[in-house]
């Protein structure tokens, strides 16, 4: 069998700015399913079928798009990053706000996973990365079917891709900065237990200034998706590579497609299809001005599991 860093990784969608959120969803008019995914600078959300072919603009949203999941009568939920709210798409194709976080967020609002009650666990940046703030910790956000927004954790250090597992017990968040991926026991009302390492890859930047902390940083998780033999596939916001890691940290596989990699999902017929956003890098004016971002693939072994 060939090991999964030898196979090749195909371009499934090219002429993007900066592709994020991964999401493979079921199509009533396509039984395969199809990819959705942000774009952060032309503003709008994509979907593709698996193969690349039939690109879509499913809605446009000129605060900047970045979160993205479906609440469990499909209605669509999803970050107006610039906007610092939760937005959603009613049946009518109408656009409403969900939920107003600008109270709650230290940055602009980011990645999200929603669970099987329509609860939306919520991370932000923390600072402001794009204007050169120092580094700062900041929390996570739950917000619920009726749009009130809870705090649920604090002292993250900038909170992005998150997945639940397939029990709906564990959630686990991507600190980016943090060289962790974090874990949470979720309860029946959705509260969280306290945080824990599910993977450490070092310890905790010592610098403020952004470039000097993201020196320290042996992998920077972005977007993840989890796999059916409880692996994390990880984007490394600095390493321009995916990883699978095993609960304690052990990067089991790497796929490395030649450039930046900033989030990843698992779908596909069959779920074993991993998907890559891809980019050069993830500065706001350099990809804002340029149409280099990608969204490319590579086959695994393992399927899909939990959410998203």
């Amino acid at each position: 069998m060939t090991a999964i860093a030898d196979r090749p990784v195909r371009r499934v969608v090219t002429g993007m700015s900066f592709t994020e959120c991964p999401r493979w969803r079921p199509s009533e008019d396509d039984g395969a399913g199809r990819l959705w995914f942000a774009d952060f600078y032309t503003q709008a959300y994509y979907s593709v079928r698996g193969d690349g072919s039939d690109l879509r603009t499913e809605l446009e949203v000129p605060g900047q798009p970045s979160g993205l999941g479906w609440l469990p009568d499909g209605r669509m939920v999803f970050v107006s990053m610039r906007d610092a709210a939760l937005m959603r798409r009613e049946h009518d194709g109408s656009v409403v706000v969900h939920a107003d976080v600008s109270d709650h967020v230290g940055g602009h609002p980011n990645d999200m996973v929603v669970d099987a009650e329509g609860r939306c666990y919520l991370g932000d940046f923390g600072f402001d990365l794009m204007g050169g703030a120092d580094l700062a910790r900041t929390g996570l956000l739950r917000v619920d079917p009726d749009g009130a927004v809870t705090r649920v954790a604090e002292g993250l250090w900038f909170p992005n891709g998150s997945a639940i597992t397939p029990d709906g017990g564990t959630l686990l968040v991507d600190e980016t900065f943090g060289n962790r991926v974090s874990a949470f026991d979720v309860a029946p009302d959705g509260a969280l237990g306290p945080r824990r390492d599910w993977a450490r890859f070092g310890e905790p930047p010592t610098a403020s200034a952004v470039g000097e902390a993201i020196g320290q940083l042996a992998v920077a998780p972005d977007g993840c998706g989890l796999d059916a033999k409880g692996c994390l596939w990880v984007a490394d916001a600095v390493g321009g590579r995916a990883v699978r890691v095993r609960e304690g940290g052990e990067v089991v596989d790497t796929v490395s497609p030649g450039t930046g990699v900033y989030a990843c999902t698992l779908g596909g017929a069959d779920g074993r299809t991993l998907y890559l956003c891809c980019a050069p890098d993830f500065d706001e004016h350099a990809r804002s001005a340029a149409r280099e971002g990608e969204i490319r693939a590579v086959d695994v072994d393992v399927p899909h599991a939990g959410r998203p």
